[in-house]
């Protein structure tokens, strides 16, 4: 028989496994973040829990050698309470529902936290684009799309790329969708489009941008005692992608060290520095940065473990566990990546004094920039970079300070929370210490999306 929430809240909560799936990790962290929020209805919690529409599509595509494959896809709609569904859609062998739920409920956290009107949505095929050819990858999108019909919508649905999926993947999007939808403005329907049919200045570098400035933010606040700024900082960085590699490059700019890089072939590390634009030709001359002039060569196991100021996983979920996460030296850990900590890893660096920016808050500038360049559809005009840039500035330094101030009202409320949880659950309900930044972050997204359930009203 399942358990009710009120019963989950009442007792010590599992920590999942490593092993387990991400859907598990995210309700985990979901309700550690709802611990501290007794005074949101049970009833409220129970629905904002669960994903409230899940779609599977099944559909043929003939490929390069005249023969026929079946593909799987997915669009999970998690919540459309705050606005339209919106989240990526990744390309990836490996995608499953679970992880597609998953990464929908985060995307609604991410927008509550940097206050865009969107509620989380996410997509996936099981594929492997490094097998396929263009032309069957553009059959499968323009097939997915289909099969979606009216799902997705410029007001309804909003997808974006992910794993795997680019700028040409959502032009194919935007193209079926219009062309299914002749005579309307089609170009909200989809964005991370090339900038030359709707796409907006700055998106490319978002994530990374965003990241930046979350940091540097951050650190503004001493989380590390001895350091408030960039410059000097030692950096690691893990999966040098579009994300990795234009970190790496602003991290620099504002004279920070960059020390390693990793894909995933392997690592390199150089600790007197690395020239991250001279990294990045070198990969995009031979396939990968192993082999750097004047570095290195590690594993991706080994990067993550080296000394430094900060480390950002920038590549795929679960890269630090209960395995390693008591050998981790950085100080400071910015999830550019979606679930990169697994619960246990948490709670070991968090014992050991490494402070974690969660990715619901480190990687939001995408889908921030996606907002914005939703906003330019609209209203069929382009913003000039410098503009996108400081707008992006504003909302991830504001939802930093949210968040910081989120975790201080926390500590400073324990003894009413846990009064509170007393008088709910019965005074064996176990007592609520200071919470980490994850669980503030989700604290503060699910009483904003809470809030808004309530003053919409439960309808009918």
């Amino acid at each position: 028989m399942a358990v009710s929430i009120a019963e989950t809240l009442s007792r010590p909560l599992e920590v999942p496994s490593d092993d387990a799936d991400l859907y598990t990790i995210s309700r985990y962290q979901f309700y550690t973040a709802a611990q501290y929020l007794p005074h949101v209805k049970q009833g409220l919690l129970e629905f904002l829990s669960h994903c409230v529409r899940t779609v599977t599509v099944e559909f043929p595509v003939e490929v390069e050698d005249g023969s026929v494959r079946t593909f799987v896809g997915y669009r999970i709609l998690h919540s459309r309470v705050r606005g339209p569904g919106k989240g990526g859609i990744r390309y990836h062998p490996e995608v499953s529902e679970q992880e597609v739920r998953a990464l929908a409920s985060w995307m609604t956290w991410k927008c509550a936290i940097v206050d865009v009107p969107f509620g989380g949505a996410k997509g996936g095929v099981i594929c492997n684009p490094k097998e396929l050819s263009k032309k069957v990858l553009r059959q499968i999108t323009r097939r997915y799309i289909t099969e979606l019909g009216d799902l997705i919508g410029p007001h309804t649905d909003i997808p974006a790329p992910d794993l795997y999926t680019d700028e040409q993947t959502m032009a194919w999007i935007y193209d079926t969708y219009d062309m299914m939808h002749p005579g309307r403005n089609n170009l909200p329907v989809v964005t991370g489009k090339p900038v030359d049919i709707g796409g907006s200045l700055g998106r490319r570098e978002a994530t990374a941008r965003g990241c930046v400035f979350v940091i540097e933010r951050t650190l503004a606040y001493r989380v590390l005692p001895d350091r408030d700024v960039l410059r000097g900082a030692s950096v690691v960085i893990q999966g040098y992608g579009n994300v990795g590699s234009i970190a790496a490059r602003l991290l620099a700019e504002r004279g920070a060290c960059i020390v390693a890089v990793s894909d995933s072939k392997g690592g390199i590390v150089n600790e007197r520095g690395l020239d991250p634009e001279a990294v990045l030709e070198h990969k995009q001359r031979t396939g990968s940065v192993i082999d750097f002039p004047g570095a290195r060569t590690i594993t991706n196991a080994e990067l993550l473990e080296l000394p430094c100021d900060i480390l950002i996983p920038a590549a795929f979920e679960k890269q630090i566990t209960s395995k390693n996460a008591a050998r981790i030296q950085a100080r400071l850990v910015a999830e550019a990546a979606n679930g990169p900590t697994t619960p246990r890893a948490d709670l070991i660096l968090r014992e050991r004094g490494v402070v974690v920016i969660p990715d619901i808050l480190a990687n939001a500038g995408g889908v921030t920039v996606s907002y914005f360049e939703w906003v330019q559809n609209i209203e069929n005009e382009r913003w000039p970079e410098d503009e996108v840039n400081a707008k992006l500035r504003s909302k991830m330094e504001r939802a930093t300070d949210d968040v910081m101030r989120q975790q201080k009202r926390l500590t400073e409320n324990l003894d009413q929370i846990n009064r509170s949880r007393q008088e709910r659950y019965g005074p064996d309900a176990e007592s609520l210490g200071p919470p980490d930044l994850r669980t503030a972050a989700l604290a503060l997204a699910l009483d904003r999306v809470a809030h808004v359930t309530l003053e919409r009203g439960i309808w009918p």
